[in-house]
């Protein structure tokens, strides 16, 4: 239970920082944090959070990690499954939060704010394709979860996993916010989703999918990386 809860509120933080810094701070340029700004709050999220409780449930906050995770054989299905159930709660009393923050201000429209929500076609940031969303999330989720699984590794130096982690994070964020307003993470897109409704949860499907594609090829080939053979 202590790990589930870990989970939780590791995601719960995730998504409360960095789809807040996009709904609540990069709206005001007057505040200078901009596409970077977002970009940056999301690795800073999962660093203090994979120091604050990963010593107690690994710091997934994530389904997709969590799927890579156990793909490379480091937890069973049980595990794995209490893990994603955690996360995705965490994920919408997140968004709930920001909702309510959100709506103290004059005019707020949720809906059309787009809330942080990710999307394809016209609801892509840069009006990116399908196709292109679709390839962007595999091939980001792909070397997030490699990068986690290599910096977790026995053989990795002790103590830096957290720092490497969300710094990718951040490159990720900075390459791909334009393209699907950056998922790599299932329970992040569902949380916003839940709130936005219509063609934000027609699309949720990419948003689960194609990260935990990527996923599952990283836990693959990093479980053959780090074979003997």
């Amino acid at each position: 239970m202590n790990k589930a809860v870990a989970e939780f509120l590791g995601t719960l933080w995730l998504v409360l920082g960095g789809c807040g810094s996009a709904v609540l701070a990069a709206a005001f340029p007057q505040l200078g944090i901009g596409f970077y700004g977002v970009a940056l709050a999301f690795g800073l999220t999962v660093v203090t959070m994979a120091y604050a409780v990963g010593p107690i449930s690994g710091g997934h906050f994530n389904p997709a990690v969590t799927v890579g995770v156990f793909a490379a054989g480091r937890m069973t299905p049980v595990s794995a499954v209490q893990y994603i159930i955690a996360q995705v709660l965490g994920a919408i009393a997140a968004s709930a939060i920001l909702a309510y923050i959100a709506s103290g201000k004059p005019g707020f429209d949720l809906v059309a704010s787009g809330f942080a929500a990710n999307g394809y076609g016209e609801h892509s940031p840069g009006h990116y394709a399908l196709r292109s969303a679709f390839v962007c999330e595999v091939v980001m989720t792909f070397f997030f979860l490699l990068i986690i699984l290599g910096t977790t590794a026995k053989r990795a130096a002790a103590g830096f996993a957290p720092l490497a982690i969300g710094l990718s994070l951040t490159i990720i964020h900075l390459v791909s916010i334009p393209v699907t307003n950056t998922s790599v993470n299932p329970a992040r897109s569902t949380g916003p989703a839940l709130f936005v409704g219509g063609w934000a949860l027609e699309q949720l499907w990419l948003f689960w999918v194609a990260p935990i594609l990527g996923a599952i090829l990283a836990g693959a080939v990093s479980r053959w990386l780090g074979s003997e053979d």
